[in-house]
């Protein structure tokens, strides 16, 4: 092998000079801010667009619960109902479901419904009212919602 003491000819032969290698070891080193910066801005955007999209799955599984839970007391009055000719009145109550009642009008063929009546999601009692106000030929049946109050806004109706 010969030993080339001239730089045009150490370039010239292909070999690497001090410029390109400072460029290489440059370029070996890693990211640089503006990369990791991007990167990590994108990541962001993708979580916040996540649990935008995700972020009222339990309001929305409380109004599935609502629905699911009037419509089975719905269900149970109107077996009532055909038992005995009549639904139970606002003093009797959706208790009439689960203990006979005691106060006139008497039902004839009685039968426990439910072994418990069930709580909404915010842990208060389904209202029912026979006659009803929004239903006067029928009753009301719906959840006071999170406010616990009952004729407010936020009432839950099942949608009855």
């Amino acid at each position: 092998m010969a030993i080339v003491k001239d730089r045009a000819t150490i370039l010239a032969h292909g070999t690497k000079g001090p410029l390109t290698e400072m460029r290489t070891k440059r370029r070996q080193q890693g990211f640089t801010l503006l990369e990791i910066m991007l990167v990590v801005s994108i990541i962001v955007i993708i979580l916040g667009v996540a649990i935008s999209k995700l972020g009222n799955t339990t309001g929305i599984a409380k109004t599935m619960r609502v629905q699911a839970d009037i419509q089975a007391i719905k269900t149970q009055l109107q077996l009532y109902e055909s038992l005995n000719g009549f639904y139970p009145t606002t003093e009797q109550g959706l208790q009439s479901l689960v203990a006979q009642p005691q106060g006139d009008p008497r039902p004839t063929r009685w039968y426990q419904f439910f072994q418990s009546l069930p709580k909404d999601p915010w842990g208060s009692d389904y209202i029912y009212r026979n006659p009803g106000q929004k239903n006067p030929g029928g009753y009301d049946l719906y959840s006071a919602g999170p406010d616990r109050l009952a004729d407010t806004a936020d009432d839950d109706w099942g949608n009855n």
